[in-house]
């Protein structure tokens, strides 16, 4: 299948998970309800052709909604060194590399979300210095996901020394320049994405980027 294709029926389909949840939330007429746990079931199971995943997978990505559903908010950290070398992190779930990060926490900023990450990947101390960019994955060439997700970016600035402790979900921490970059975790991080805050970084370009 063509990828912008499959990318546009699994953006249908997020779309339609979203309103049978909506729905299951809300509907209190039985044979709504019926409708909307039909609808829910079409859309897991049309994702999960399209993702690669297991029916189960999405199923369990996916527990009882309990509020409206929103996007999931993916936090990373934009690090360099004196060189202008960038830190990245390879993840041990598929061998490549990404910018430290993860989803964000529930009860903690997006700040302290990047800076937990930050840590608990690489073993350093930051601070966010500033936001600069929310991605919208939808506008960007990721591989298919179940989840629609913002991607928010962070400057970030290391308080401590420069010891890396890497996580049990870590195989490796290093710096890499921008014209040599590692094969990257395209869930994750895409090089366009990182190239584009290289960009506003080094031109001190301080309007965060929006979508």
């Amino acid at each position: 299948m063509d990828k912008s294709l499959s990318e546009q029926l699994l953006l249908a389909f997020q779309k339609i998970q979203s309103i049978a949840d909506t729905g299951l939330l809300y509907c209190k007429d039985e044979y709504g309800r019926e409708r909307y746990h039909d609808l829910k079931e079409t859309a897991t199971t049309a994702m999960a052709a399209l993702t690669g995943n297991s029916l189960e997978t999405i199923q369990n990505f996916y527990s009882q909604v309990t509020d409206y559903p929103t996007p999931k908010v993916d936090v990373r950290a934009f690090i360099v060194n004196e060189a202008n070398e960038i830190l990245m992190v390879k993840e041990r779930a598929d061998g490549k590399w990404t910018l430290p990060g993860g989803w964000a926490d529930v009860g903690n900023t997006a700040s302290e979300s990047v800076i937990k990450e930050v840590k608990e990947e690489t073993g350093l101390t930051a601070h966010v210095v500033r936001l600069l960019a929310v991605f919208d994955k939808k506008m960007h060439p990721h591989p298919p996901q179940p989840f629609y997700v913002y991607k928010m970016a962070f400057l970030c600035q290391v308080t401590g020394d420069w010891t890396f402790e890497k996580a049990f979900d870590v195989l490796d921490v290093a710096f890499f320049s921008i014209d040599k970059l590692p094969e990257l975790s395209e869930d994750r991080i895409l090089a366009s994405q990182i190239q584009l805050l290289y960009h506003n970084y080094i031109n001190n370009i301080t309007e965060a980027i929006a979508d």
